[in-house]
């Protein structure tokens, strides 16, 4: 039941409290647009809606997003209480309304009303060799996730080789191809090498990192830092509307891949960017 109820307050804290950098973030997007702009209202409605969510512990959107669960554990551990604590939570969130019940059977249209059903809620498992359980959580929209892509390289729609300059050419490609649909600014995860599944996990798992945090291969924070920029010069603005700021920050990560595949995955959240983490060591829980 202690264990249930950490998961919860986990639950709880992604849907209704948008983390500090994210919310630093939205405040400078808000004060770099035009005055009396449709983007700068935009802005002043999200901030407003970011206030109240948090001071009622409503949800922050009413897309309350899949579950997505990243957990490293020490070696030997037993995942099965893990996963039990984290249905019965999905479960009692849903039921307090932390949670819209966001799991449907694509064979049957039936949505299961709880939260869970086959991979639903989404966990990763993974041991390290550390004394320490540690818990991520994303509550990922299904809006945003509609406007994620992957490309082949090389891709000759935009010219793209296989090379990091192929990789920034299809980026800007499909959040071009997004415009407002994302509900902008978002965050961008890029996701290179590896198959066409271990692509959009790399990519998707970037947005645990915190905003501004570049990668520490010199080459892709390079390419990061040129991507925020160039995708901002776009035009497409909060909602669409056009403005100033298109995508709040964008990170990159590479791992092996095959000779003959060139996969690059591009991962889509929108502005309302949830994820928070616990840690549990010795029995004692501590939330981020």
């Amino acid at each position: 039941m202690v264990l249930e109820q950490a998961f919860l307050e986990l639950i709880r804290r992604a849907a209704v409290d948008l983390s500090p950098d994210v919310e630093t973030a939205l405040r400078s997007a808000h004060d770099s647009e035009a005055a009396g702009s449709p983007a700068a209202a935009v802005m002043k409605t999200i901030l407003e809606n970011v206030r109240q969510a948090r001071e009622n512990s409503t949800p922050i959107c009413q897309d309350t997003g899949s579950l997505v669960f990243y957990i490293d554990h020490p070696l030997g551990g037993s995942e099965p209480p893990l996963r039990r604590a984290i249905e019965a939570a999905a479960e009692e969130a849903t039921q307090r309304q932390y949670l819209r019940p966001n799991a449907v059977d694509p064979l049957t249209g039936l949505n299961s009303g709880n939260n869970l059903g086959i991979n639903a809620p989404h966990i990763h498992f993974h041991q390290w060799e550390k004394p320490e359980t540690r818990i991520r959580l994303m509550l990922k929209g299904g809006g945003s996730e509609n406007v994620g892509a992957q490309y082949k390289l090389p891709h000759a729609a935009v010219k793209a080789g296989r090379d990091l300059d192929g990789v920034r050419r299809v980026v800007i490609d499909a959040v071009l191809n997004a415009q407002g649909l994302g509900c902008a600014p978002g965050f961008i995860g890029i996701g290179i090498g590896g198959g066409r599944d271990t692509a959009y996990t790399l990519s998707k798992e970037q947005f645990f990192r915190r905003v501004g945090e570049r990668s520490p291969r010199p080459e892709l924070a390079e390419l990061e830092i040129r991507l925020k920029e160039e995708l901002n010069h776009l035009g497409i603005g909060p909602m669409g509307f056009g403005g100033a700021t298109t995508v709040l920050d964008v990170f990159a990560d590479a791992q092996h891949r095959h000779p003959a595949t060139f996969f690059v995955s591009i991962t889509y959240t929108c502005w309302a960017f949830r994820r928070k983490s616990m840690t549990i060591i010795n029995g004692e829980v501590t939330h981020d």
